[in-house]
């Protein structure tokens, strides 16, 4: 028996975090991580799903869940280890590898890839089987061919249905990232790497070494031409190993960085980019791929030229020159250090500068229409002009710098390591001893221009690092996983939905609060209309109570809960919020995608009708019909463009989907005309199981 009861999922999950390597759990026991209840076993794929991800997220797991269908069940269990698969109703599979389980008797088993998919599949073939057979035998195929073609029938008339569910678990983007490099084995990579372009060039050197000592010596015979034939040829599977390592390093490393910063931008305090302009975000967003790009270039560099210069100092100690060349390479690349602390110092001030014109101009863009009408034409480009002016200054500056980097180091040694050698040449040295030391001096010069490049690409690097810092940071700021049991029990009936007590919250910098000792209490069925002037701190009471901000004190309950109990996701599951327009945002993708955005895991075709169903009631049937595609049109900057009015019941409709128990809208129905704001309010009256409103009076 390879499949666990669902009753021992959290067992199932604790086996995997620990066998895997990934999570928290080798320092916890596992009665920490509880049975699931039975309302939850019983309640569908959905509350489960739930469950395991607040267990996962207990044993410092992400959790992702995923519908399986039967197209794509040997990809899925080709690359979804470590994931705990439902394959029935009752019966788990904890798959560790592509072809390894954890049996319930927590031994790993090796069982191969065709019995896992037999297990997965075994309650969507089982009635079809016969019936394919028996078509099989009726049209007169040799048996010899049944197999590949029972498969074929199979995958045709079953490629949609659904034949399990999946949940992958990996690390957080915000764990140490040292390890999660080690867990994508990204370090043992490395390690490959540098011992496979070691290899590569210590043979490459033994080549060259046979030519030039036959060619000293005057005695270049077939065996030696046949030696250094059969090195070169050596070379090539190892520089196809090179790339290759390289490749894959690269490829692991940078996506685990784009998880990163993805995460840390989404973990951003409002407060820490209210201030920053679309123009600062974006040159963010440009820094960050720079960042990607530049580290793992230059860092690759680097690290060829390290394995070379230390190969050359090697060579140049045996030559002509001895250790004092040797002493001269070193000195030679603190020289370079030097210029690229010089180059770090203009690039930053030019960084600078160019991040600012990015802002600038992104600015103009968008207050072009007020510029237009209100700014004189004389003074439109009186300030751009100054920043261009500094700017070019600037770039002189850098390019100085760069070339300097660039051209003196390789080249500045070959002037230096050459006449280094002019002692030995005027004392008469051995010929071999000047080769020796001449080779050196060139295998050095090459190593130089990899480490030129290298620096200029690590320096670019650190520059990015400043502004891409804050998003990496912030990853790191982890949420209370709150408890699996609590987040999936239900509300009391008599308990108040959303409770709030003696709230204080006051904005940095600013010495007033802006709510003092403020209370509320929501329960079921409750309809409250907020109503206030502007900046009297109704968003910011919406923010409080939906979590997207924290108070400085007082107490906050979702179901009689507070939020460390429940958790990021549980209070998100419970109060739902749809926030004002300029905040609120139409994303690239289908229509469908945008409204179902806040349903959580796999979508399921009900989704999809009741997602339409809400749509009509809210008077957005016209718009349906109107776009070619329907829920499946593509909206957002380069898709369908929505109205206002459009996207303000787009968000409703969001939230609506949302399920919560509380849900909240703050200034979503001020762009609706008379009738379209009495066709929404019915619908969300009508679905919303409490609701706060905020509006102006």
């Amino acid at each position: 028996m390879i499949t666990w009861p669902v009753s021992r999922a959290g067992e199932a999950l604790d086996a995997l975090a620990r066998k895997s390597g990934a999570g928290a759990s080798a320092c916890q026991p596992a009665a920490e991580i509880p049975t699931p209840p039975a309302h939850v076993i019983q309640a569908g794929p959905k509350a489960l799903s739930h469950w395991i991800e607040a267990a996962a997220l207990r044993l410092g797991l992400d959790c992702e869940p995923e519908e399986i269908r039967y197209v794509n069940a040997d990809r899925r269990i080709e690359s979804a280890a470590p994931a705990l698969i439902r394959c029935s109703e009752d019966r788990l599979l904890a798959l560790l590898g592509p072809d390894t389980v954890i049996a319930p008797d927590l031994s790993v088993r090796r069982v191969g890839r065709e019995a896992i998919r037999a297990e997965l599949c075994l309650e969507a073939e089982g009635p079809r089987v016969k019936e394919v057979e028996a078509l099989l035998e009726a049209t007169g195929i040799p048996r010899r061919r049944w197999r590949k073609a029972r498969a074929a029938l199979l995958q045709t008339r079953l490629a949609t249905v659904p034949v399990g569910y999946c949940w992958l678990l990996r690390l957080p983007p915000g764990t140490n990232f040292w390890q999660q490099l080690k867990h994508a084995r990204v370090p043992r990579g490395l390690a490959g790497l540098a011992a496979a372009y070691l290899a590569q060039y210590l043979l490459w050197l033994l080549g060259w070494a046979i030519i030039g000592m036959g060619a000293l010596q005057g005695r270049l015979d077939r065996g030696l031409l046949i030696a250094w034939g059969l090195l070169l040829a050596t070379l090539v599977p190892l520089r196809a190993a090179v790339t290759w390592l390289q490749g894959r390093v690269a490829i692991t490393a940078s996506g685990l960085l784009k998880e990163r910063l993805l995460e840390g931008a989404l973990r951003l305090h409002p407060d820490e980019i209210r201030n920053e302009g679309a123009g600062q975000l974006l040159g963010r967003v440009i820094e960050s791929e720079a960042l990607e790009s530049l580290a793992l270039s230059g860092g690759f560099l680097a690290l060829v030229s390290l394995i070379e210069l230390a190969a050359a100092s090697v060579v140049l100690a045996a030559g002509a020159g001895g250790i004092a060349h040797a002493l001269l390479l070193l000195g030679w690349i603190g020289f370079a250090l030097l210029l690229a602390r010089r180059y770090y110092a203009s690039e930053s001030l030019w960084t600078d500068a160019r991040l600012w014109l990015t802002h600038d101009l992104v600015e103009r863009m968008a207050g072009h229409r007020t510029r237009l009408v209100q700014e004189p034409r004389e003074h439109w480009h009186a300030v751009e002009d100054q920043a261009l002016d500094r700017y070019l200054e600037l770039s002189r500056r850098v390019d100085k710098t760069a070339a300097r980097l660039m051209a003196i180091v390789p080249r500045g040694w070959l002037l230096v390591g050459v006449a280094a050698l002019a002692p030995a040449f005027l004392s008469k040295s051995s010929s071999t001893g000047m080769a020796i030391g001449l080779g050196g001096v060139l295998l050095a010069y090459s190593a130089f221009s990899r480490l030129a490049a290298g620096l200029w690409n690590l320096v670019d690097a650190r520059i990015a690092w400043k502004q891409v810092a804050p998003l990496y940071n912030a990853a790191a700021r982890g949420e209370t996983p709150g408890s699996s049991v609590l987040a999936a029990a239900a509300p009391s009936e008599n308990q108040a939905v959303l409770e709030a007590s003696d709230l204080t919250f006051r904005y940095q910098g600013r010495p007033e609060p802006v709510l003092r000792r403020c209370s509320l209490t929501v329960s079921a069925g409750d309809r409250i209309l907020l109503e206030g002037p502007s900046g009297g701190g109704k968003s910011t009471l919406a923010s409080l109570l939906c979590g997207t901000i924290r108070p400085d004190s007082g107490l906050l309950l979702a179901g009689g809960l507070d939020r460390q109990s429940l958790g990021a996701n549980g209070w998100l599951r419970r109060v739902a919020a749809a926030p004002q327009f300029h905040e609120n945002h139409v994303l690239t993708g289908t229509f469908a995608f945008n409204l179902l955005l806040g349903r959580h895991g796999w979508t399921e075709p009900s989704d999809f009708e009741e997602a339409e169903s809400i749509c009509r009631e809210l008077g957005l049937g016209p718009l349906l019909e109107k776009m070619p595609a329907g829920m499946l049109q593509m909206v957002g900057e380069s898709g369908w463009q929505l109205s206002h009015g459009e996207a303000s019941r787009l968000y409703v409709a969001r939230a609506l989907l949302q399920g919560s128990d509380v849900l909240i809208f703050d200034e979503s129905f001020a762009a609706l005309d008379p009738e379209n704001l009495r066709t929404a309010v019915n619908c969300v009256l009508d679905r919303a199981p409490a609701l706060l409103v905020i509006a102006h009076p």
